[in-house]
């Protein structure tokens, strides 16, 4: 009742809900600078219009020379293009099955979805970037439909980068520096300036917003020289930049192993390049696992073809040029409005994984701490750290019955107390800032039920995305639950609503108010059936993780 009483007082517009199975009227078309685009309309649940755009290319195909480069403008085309399906997806492994799905290399598309074609309508555009630990997903729409959203009068765009090694191999040479799929990113973001006022969209006020993968990339967005100007407002799903498993390392010692493992054991950086350029792309599919070494085949995340600090060289725009921690503490940063947070059981996603582990760690402890400590920090103090981590999740032993401990530990190793410290020093130059914690528990929690969790009390990992877009999956529960689509509501009008105002809850009707995020407070939105503002989330856990951090002499949260 409260969620559709809320509805009902704050958004009376006539538009209540929307159908994830919309007809096709008919073409739509408008020019480019590209060329002429020939889009589709379609029907909301409501019977509102909207109009479809998918498989837009936004840069030139980056094969052949082009491959590890950044991407270059597209290219031209004749006559009328028609954009009624996505283009290929990048190459990638398949989660869950392992499978390589290699498709093309050919994937730099993007999809564009909006309410009107007037081109001055000025409409808030939210522009969405996958997660998928670098390795896979898709802007695609089996995933990330548009429906939930535009309910909410704003245009969304979506679109693919380029994957683990072909996005982020790095040989730290001009013709592979890294970076290449961040810079993917900010091509799509240059694209939709120049081209997002002919959808209706407003180039003046665009927010960037990501899950995972998604979620570190739109805070690195915060620290890259090169996007700036592109963005106005950053939404953070369960993800920043300066957690372990979102930077690079080492990025030339990955790739000598990785061409090793192709059969290449020469060091030659002009030979390895040769390789790298023409070997055959399912070559480069899988090369994480092949590449890591022992340590990280035990210690953290499995997800280290990411985002590199690179070198600068002449004629090569980069993406990033210092430690992502330096840029964020020193200020060199955009100073926009940032909604951030995260599911109140992100270890889910990495519980089984981790449990199997087990037998590397029962016996070496260390494998418990972050290689952003195990690295500065001698091997006495590094088992130390592992017993103390041990000790406050655990007791005495950590085994395969500690699944809760297991789940909450790695909850907290890679997600949340990286979370709490991004926070803690973007405040110190923005006091825009809006922080939850995501604590739906409804049978739209449709990757816990995948991980095997159904019965697990908690938001897994992903779990939110299941609230902001339709797909097949939700589709079901989505036409059968009144009252989750009433849930469904309330998370993408809070997201919207940001995205439009820099503030999620403007209308001081509305039955809470989401207070912003300050230092002294912690304050953010328990994001629940019926939300609700709290202080310090996880406050006991931040507090043991932060005195480690500050015993290892690292940058942590002050007077925490």
């Amino acid at each position: 009742m409260f969620l559709r009483n809320y509805k009902v007082m704050c958004f009376n517009k006539g538009i209540k809900y929307f159908s994830t199975n919309a007809e096709q009227l008919k073409n739509v078309a408008l020019q480019l600078r590209q060329g002429k685009l020939r889009g589709l309309e379609k029907k909301l649940r409501n019977g509102t219009t909207y109009y479809s755009f998918k498989g837009i290319p936004y840069a030139s195909p980056p094969v052949g020379k082009l491959r590890f480069k950044a991407p270059l403008p597209p290219e031209p085309w004749q006559g009328t293009r028609d954009a009624f399906e996505h283009g290929p997806i990048c190459p990638q492994v398949e989660p869950y099955v392992g499978q390589c799905n290699l498709k093309n290399e050919d994937c730099l598309y993007l999809n564009v979805y909006t309410k009107t074609l007037e081109r001055n309508a000025k409409v808030p555009v939210m522009v969405y970037i996958h997660g998928g630990a670098y390795l896979y997903g898709s802007g695609n729409d089996d995933i990330h439909g548009p429906e939930f959203l535009l309910q909410h009068d704003i245009t969304l765009v979506t679109f693919n980068y380029r994957l683990e090694a072909l996005g982020f191999l790095c040989l730290d040479t001009p013709e592979i520096p890294g970076n290449a799929g961040m810079k993917d990113q900010v091509a799509a973001l240059r694209w939709v300036q120049e081209n997002i006022e002919k959808f209706g969209g407003d180039p003046n006020n665009v927010t960037i917003f990501g899950e995972s993968a998604g979620g570190t990339s739109v805070t690195y967005h915060l620290l890259s020289s090169m996007s700036n100007g592109l963005f106005h407002k950053v939404i953070a799903q369960s993800g920043v930049c300066i957690s372990d498993w979102a930077q690079g390392k080492y990025g030339k010692d990955r790739a000598m192993r990785a061409a090793k493992y192709l059969g290449i054991h020469n060091n030659d950086v002009s030979k390895l390049t040769d390789l790298f350029q023409n070997v055959p792309v399912d070559n480069l599919v899988k090369l994480t696992f092949k590449s890591m070494t022992k340590d990280e085949k035990c210690r953290g995340f499995p997800c280290h073809f990411a985002p590199v600090v690179e070198k600068e060289f002449d004629h090569v725009e980069p993406f990033l040029i210092k430690e992502p921690l330096e840029l964020l503490m020193s200020g060199q940063t955009a100073k926009v409005p940032l909604l951030a947070g995260y599911n109140s059981a992100e270890g889910l996603i990495m519980t089984k994984y981790e449990l199997k582990r087990l037998e590397f760690t029962k016996d070496n402890l260390s494998f418990y701490v972050p290689r952003e400590i195990a690295n500065c920090v001698t091997e006495e103090k590094l088992v130390d750290f592992g017993y103390r981590i041990q000790k406050f999740y655990a007791g005495d032993r950590m085994t395969e019955c500690n699944v809760d401990e297991v789940m909450i530990l790695h909850s907290d190793l890679y997600f949340i107390y990286n979370y709490h410290r991004f926070l803690h020093f973007y405040s110190n130059f923005s006091e825009s800032i809006y922080s939850y914690r995501f604590n739906c528990i409804t049978d739209l929690n449709i990757h816990k039920k995948i991980l095997g969790f159904s019965n697990y009390n908690g938001a897994s990992h992903i779990d939110e995305i299941f609230y902001l877009f339709n797909n097949e999956m939700n589709k079901p529960i989505y036409e059968k639950q009144e009252r989750l689509r009433d849930i469904i509501f309330m998370v993408t009008k809070l997201w919207t609503d940001f995205a439009k105002t820099g503030n999620p809850t403007p209308d001081k009707s509305q039955e809470f108010t989401w207070q912003r995020y300050t230092k002294t407070g912690k304050e953010y939105l328990n994001l629940k059936e019926r939300p609700s503002m709290d202080t310090f989330a996880e406050m006991e856990r931040v507090k043991f993780w932060n005195s480690l951090y500050k015993e290892a002499g690292l940058p942590h949260i002050a007077d925490c």
